[in-house]
């Protein structure tokens, strides 16, 4: 058995959506499919939070907006004209329960972590109801698991949870053999779980990916595709690189490291469940489904040259904490981190001398970490500080940090190229090498490495 996951860039209208369905008609009697919203529904559903907190009114609009996207999709899904509005009528149940929230959040003026992951997992819920129908209507035996219904336990933390995986594995394997034949389709909605205690709990913004590992692990899939709608890892990104490569094997390592910095392929999460599993991750193009794509695995090859990929992000930048002997004070890092862990900003990195702690955070929340720190008393520094104009570049490959030259070949390259290093990190990881530059000299950075590894 396989576990598919599918996301809302797949989903992202009509005949996108009509595609994956015919798609899923053809190959994927037997499996279980864990779909994100569609393109853009969950941006809507928090944003909408925002709106109903400011003015009551906008409740209905909100609503009114969602319903029509969907209807729209669900025209290019169903033919038939009564099963259409059937399932419309089925939906409006789910659109009206969805409107109390959003009133119930104006009317308290206040908008509980508990209450914005409940209304943050309706796109999943809808797109999965809205997919198995489509299936049903061309007389596909399908069926909607809710995680809650399936038993998808989590450790109970909003907005970033955690699955408590034993539980999962016996609530889940129970649940699909009661369901589950050689020609049933099962959709599951990705994105949540519910802790023990009965509360919903999503696993963090592009968790659905997490979720579809989850569920691989936990009843022990074959193996977990990715439909996506990109031939897999490549060498570079091709919007910089448009002769890059597609990378045919990667060890889970170097799959999570490319995800974290970037590569938009796979959350940084999903590798975590299915490496304890030994699931192999399958990244599959959904516009040419017999390619042969990316295969993750423990036993990948190692790349002839060790790197296997240039990848970057932009969304970095840097708090910077000065004082004198900072690195040697004890205490004071973990009064930083515990300071803004409570106010829900995550640090991505860190990097200490004996003068400056650096914290490497997401640029949207750099301002509201910086405002953060400067409230800890008593002060434990002399001076903060930021950057935001950076660009985080890695080097990855399995291997490089036993490998002679790998570091002195980037870094040549790149002085070469005229740019200046920011900040170092090596040796964290066995598969990456990270670097900031100035995002001005992204690209030229880019073209720089990957002419020297892969040309």
């Amino acid at each position: 058995m396989k576990v598919i996951k599918i996301g809302g860039g797949c989903l992202k209208d009509g005949p996108a959506a009509r595609k994956i369905i015919e798609l899923i008609a053809k190959r994927g009697e037997g499996n279980v499919f864990v779909l994100s919203a569609f393109y853009g529904v969950t941006d809507i559903l928090i944003a909408g939070i925002e709106k109903a907190l400011e003015n009551e009114d906008t409740a209905p609009i909100i609503i009114t907006h969602l319903k029509t996207l969907h209807n729209t999709i669900i025209k290019s899904l169903i033919d038939d004209i009564n099963k259409r509005k059937q399932l419309s009528k089925d939906l409006s149940m789910i659109f009206q329960k969805l409107e109390r929230y959003y009133y119930g959040i104006s009317f308290t003026r206040e908008a509980t972590p508990r209450m914005r992951d409940m209304i943050a997992t309706f796109g999943e819920r809808i797109s999965a109801a809205v997919l198995s129908k489509a299936l049903s209507s061309m007389g596909k035996k399908s069926c909607c698991l809710l995680p809650e219904d399936a038993g998808i336990i989590s450790d109970g933390k909003f907005m970033d949870a955690s699955a408590i995986m034993n539980k999962t594995s016996k609530n889940l394997m129970s649940a699909l053999d009661s369901i589950m034949t050689p020609q049933t389709i099962v959709f599951i909605p990705g994105f949540y779980g519910v802790s023990e205690s009965g509360d919903i709990t999503t696993f963090g913004r592009g968790g659905s990916d997490y979720s579809a590992a989850v569920v691989a692990a936990s009843i022990k899939a074959d193996v977990l595709e990715i439909w996506k709608y990109t031939q897999g890892f490549m060498t570079a990104d091709p919007d910089n690189i448009p002769h890059c490569k597609l990378i045919p094997e990667l060890t889970y390592e170097e799959a999570a490291e490319l995800s974290y910095t970037g590569a938009g392929i796979l959350h940084p999460r999903t590798v975590e469940p299915v490496k304890k599993a030994g699931i192999g991750i399958a990244i599959k193009n959904t516009y040419n489904p017999d390619a042969p794509g990316s295969l993750i695995t423990k036993n990948a090859r190692t790349a002839e040259k060790i790197i296997k990929s240039v990848s970057y992000t932009k969304d970095i930048s840097v708090l910077k904490i000065h004082a004198s002997g900072v690195g040697a004070r004890s205490g004071i890092l973990s009064q930083i981190t515990e300071n803004l862990s409570s106010s829900g900003i995550n640090i991505k990195s860190v990097v200490t001398s004996q003068t400056c702690i650096s914290l490497l955070l997401s640029r949207s929340d750099i301002e509201k970490g910086h405002q953060s720190i400067k409230k800890i008393r008593p002060i434990p520094f002399t001076k903060t500080s930021i950057v935001t104009d950076v660009a985080l570049v890695s080097i990855v490959g399995e291997g490089l940090q036993n490998n002679r030259g790998i570091a002195a070949k980037c870094f040549t390259a790149v002085f070469d190229a005229n740019v200046n290093i920011e900040m170092i990190s090596f040796g964290t990881s066995t598969a990456a090498l990270y670097f900031l530059v100035h995002e001005e000299k992204l690209d030229t950075t880019i073209h720089a490495l990957h002419d020297i590894f892969f040309n």
